[in-house]
This record gives structure tokens, sequence and C-alpha cells, in this order.
């Protein structure tokens, strides 16, 4: 549980990020504060999360500035009195900036690849550096939660998607060798999950069919996950509950990683 801690999420807008906000609250975290590009999407977070019962601050925020996202974190922990917990959880694929049969090693365009790595892994990197003081300085059981992936845990067709979440995983326990014992640094790997996000990646294809078997035929749960269950593990690792657990990438995915296969059929949800 979350009792009384000030707790920061980066792409809270929507998907993963607004589900471990409001999970955040619920499990009685006092300070919430989200962050996104998407001021409308903030918004309605906020009000999800205020009807939790926690204080919210929502902080519009493009990650691919530095000083924009020392802003972020500095502003949170001022309003907030400190800062106990940061949720790196911002992240976008490939086909954001590029056209989607153009992910590949050799042909994805340089700014689509420089794109990609600033927001998924850069800005991951920028944000712990900035908020290691205020989580330094806490007394509240300070830990760091980042959204990696399978793709980053096996080879994946998008190129900058799967080099930047391997490299997540690996900034996660540089980070928490650099930051222990007193700050806990751990990462989640989802496997395909209902979100907004993927939403959009299926319905770009011109054979939904035959995405929807290489997004999630790999599971051996035959479904993709839901944003409740990622949001659970997220906030357990950042809990007192996972106290002993640090430089860790716990993957959530349906049984992906656990064999080499792929299901003959799957049905589109």
């Amino acid at each position: 549980m979350l009792g009384d801690k000030r707790i920061l999420i980066t792409g809270a807008a929507s998907g993963m990020g607004r589900e471990i906000a409001v999970e955040a609250a619920r499990q009685g975290a006092t300070k919430v504060g989200i962050t996104d590009v998407d001021t409308a999407g903030l918004e309605a977070t906020g009000e999800l999360v205020e009807a939790e019962g926690a204080g919210v601050r929502a902080l519009t925020a493009d990650l691919r500035s530095g000083e924009r996202i020392r802003a972020m974190v500095d502003d949170f922990a001022a309003w907030a009195g400190g800062l106990d917990v940061l949720v790196n959880n911002a992240g976008v694929l490939d086909h954001v900036f590029t056209p989607a049969d153009r992910t590949s090693v050799d042909k994805l365009d340089e700014d689509a690849w420089d794109a990609v790595l600033d927001i998924n892994l850069k800005a991951v990197w920028l944000a712990t550096k900035h908020a290691a003081p205020h989580l330094m300085a806490s007394d509240r059981g300070p830990a760091i939660v980042n959204a990696a992936s399978v793709s980053g845990m096996t080879g994946a067709g998008m190129t900058a998607y799967a080099v930047s979440k391997a490299a997540v995983i690996q900034l996660t326990r540089t980070a928490a060798i650099n930051l222990g014992p007193h700050v806990r640094v751990n990462s989640y790997s989802p496997g395909s999950i209902k979100t907004p996000m993927s939403d959009s990646h299926l319905e770009r294809s011109a054979d939904k069919l035959a995405t929807a078997r290489a997004m999630y035929g790999t599971h051996l749960i035959p479904r993709r996950g839901y944003v409740g269950e990622i949001a659970k593990v997220a906030c357990f690792l950042a809990s007192d509950d996972s106290s002993f657990v640090t430089g860790v990438n716990v993957p959530v995915d349906g049984g992906t990683m656990a064999w080499r296969g792929i299901r003959e059929s799957v049905e589109l949800d």
C-alpha cells in the first residue's frame, strides 16, 4: 500500500499512466503528480484521482525538453513537500513519428529514432537524475518505477522502441546500484496491453488479425492485458510491500517470456 506517499507519474493522461495514478490514490497516496502533453487527458485523470481522495498536481510537460523535466520534478516536490516515488511511465511507439512500414532498422528515419529515444530513454534518465536529490531526502521508502517492455527483452520489429526499452531495463539496474540502498529502483515489462496506444497500432494495420497474432499471440493467457493489472504491479514496486526488491525487471506479459511459441489463432479483443 502507498499510504502517505507523494508520487509523480509521467504519461498519465491515459492508459497505464492514468490507471497507475488512480490506483496509487486508492492505495492511500496523499499527493499525486500527473504529467503529460495532453492537457485534456490530464484534467480527466486528475478528476479520477481526486475522487479517490488524493491531492493532485497536473503538470503539462514535453519530455523532449530537459529543462521542462527538471521543472516538472521540482514543481511537484515543492507543491507536495517532497517526493517519495517517481514512476517513469511515459513512452511512445515508432509509428507515432514514422509510417508503420518504416520502423525496421534499415528503413527507420533518424528523426524518428531520436524522438523515440528522447522520450522513452533520455527522459527516464533525466527524470531520475532530477528526482534523485528529492528521493534521497525522503524518509518514506523512496522508490523509482520504470516502464520497460517485453520488446526490450527479446527481438522486436519496432527498432527504436525495442532498443529504448532494453536500455530502460539496464538503466534501472544501474540506477539501483547508484542510488541504493536508500532508493529502490525497479522496472516492469508489460506484454501487449489494451491501451489507446496499442488500439491505435492495431487499427493502423492493414491485416488486423495478423497484427493481433503478432501482438498477443505469444501470450499464454489468450488476450491483451488490462491497465489495472499493470497498475497493481507498478504500485506494488512503489510500495513498502516490495522493500527488499531492487534492480529487478518484472515481466507482466501473460506468459510471453515463458516460451518460444505463438498460438495458431487469436481473436480480436
